[in-house]
């Protein structure tokens, strides 16, 4: 079947699902293969809990007409999503780096939402799959798209502007991160890049953080971009104020000084809100609306929160972790006038050949910083540690198996690391 008419069955049953356990009425199942799963499996089962057509890539699954073969469903899946946003035409923001993209893309959603009816990516559905699903999650009523891109490997990135051919992108920083699949620094880089290019290409606007030397280094030759801020040259300018232990910040605009007071812990996040207060001075969004609207933002999903349980306060950055996200969260956490500090780390993952001597220089950072409190989980600090008041553990079950033991009581914690070593999990012991 060709695409034109893939996307009119679409256009009348525009609920796209990959997993044949969260079916729903007026859906299509696209039957996508993974290492360990092979989606023409549960076309059938798709079919019998009410999805109108399977997408399925293998002939022995078409058992009638509701069955629609195509060559590859993955690829199917990207087109389709590529002609859809075609199809709407709206301005559609792009947001990659190696961190802060998802709270960079919460605080720019909501700050367009003042202007505009948005649709942006859910959780961090942000790679080759994702990127289509939150492209075909957006209708008639969408006026502004923000579409959040990952990438582990070189190309990615390219890959995912050609499917969603952003108006505009963001590259929020480029650290030490999926070294394992990127081969080096080099490599993030380039693959980081690729946004830039695109937008270059295409006539499209960049937003960049005017004092990260390395994102300006990534420009091309006359790029068109909006530069943000504590700079004169900045179009949008900011100043830190403190980060004790919520972010403020003094944004300077043509109304005069404005405070914006936000519920993010840690003053790494300077640069997220300051791009999102970019974006929005750009489309021309009222300043104090945008004050407001980054104020009342309120972070979930483990990253960059503040819990206070019944025992301690907890500053919850476990989603996750890599050397430059890691050096940021301690170094802050070293600044806080705070007393009966405690650090739980966990390993940072896919760093390859890098591993060991990237957890390494974490260690010496913390010895630097005269952080005595530490406790540390995974294989990988297990190995390494060489510092023989800090505590180790092959992993969280191990760690909240004893937790009980220590005196973690009236403290101020620290917890990081990798999503695979789920720290999360201890909250409720803590």
């Amino acid at each position: 079947m060709q695409l034109s008419n893939i996307y009119s069955l679409y256009r009348k049953f525009p609920i796209i699902v990959t997993d044949s356990r969260k079916i729903a009425p007026n859906s299509i199942f696209f039957a996508l293969k993974g290492d360990s799963f092979n989606g023409n499996y549960f076309a059938s089962s798709a079919i019998e809990k009410g999805c109108e057509y399977a997408i399925v890539d293998e002939e022995e699954y078409v058992l009638d007409d509701r069955f629609i073969l195509v060559d590859d469903v993955l690829v199917c899946l990207q087109e389709l999503a590529r002609k859809h946003r075609k199809e709407l035409g709206i301005p559609i923001l792009a947001i990659t780096g190696t961190n802060g993209k998802t709270t960079t893309k919460e605080l720019c959603n909501a700050v367009l939402q003042n202007k505009f009816e948005t649709c942006a990516t859910q959780g961090n559905l942000n790679n080759h799959i994702g990127v289509p699903l939150t492209l075909l999650s957006m209708n008639e009523q969408t006026k502004f798209g923000i579409v959040e891109m990952g990438a582990n490997h070189p190309k990615e990135i390219h890959n995912l502007c050609v499917i969603a051919e952003p108006n505009y992108g963001i590259i929020t920083n480029v650290g030490k991160a999926h070294l394992e699949g990127f081969g080096s620094m080099e490599g993030v880089k380039r693959t980081k890049k690729e946004l830039y290019d695109y937008l270059n290409s295409t006539n499209g606007t960049a937003f960049v953080n005017i004092e990260n030397s390395s994102l300006l280094g990534l420009l091309n030759k006359n790029q068109k971009y909006i530069a943000y801020g504590n700079s004169e040259h900045a179009n949008s300018k900011a100043r830190f104020l403190q980060a004790d232990p919520y972010l403020v910040l003094e944004l300077r605009s043509e109304i005069g000084k404005l405070y914006i007071k936000t519920k993010l812990v840690g003053s790494y996040n300077f640069e997220n809100v300051v791009a999102a207060v970019a974006i929005g001075q750009y489309l021309n969004i009222d300043e104090l609306e945008i004050k407001k609207s980054i104020e009342n933002y309120v972070p979930t999903n483990n990253r960059s929160q503040l819990l206070k349980t019944d025992k301690n306060v907890l500053f919850l950055d476990a989603y996750n972790a890599n050397p430059t996200s890691m050096k940021l969260a301690i170094e802050n956490f070293a600044k806080m006038p705070l007393k009966n500090k405690i650090l739980i780390l966990g390993d940072m993952l896919e760093l390859g050949i890098e591993a060991e001597q990237e957890h390494k220089e974490l260690l010496n950072l913390l010895v630097e910083k005269k952080l005595d409190q530490v406790y540390l989980i995974g294989e990988i600090f297990s190995k390494v540690n060489n510092v023989t008041h800090y505590l180790t553990f092959k992993s969280t079950l191990e760690f909240a198996s004893i937790l009980g033991s220590f005196d973690f009581n009236d403290k101020n914690i620290l917890i990081k690391g990798s999503r695979g070593i789920a720290l999360e999990k201890l909250i409720e012991r803590l």
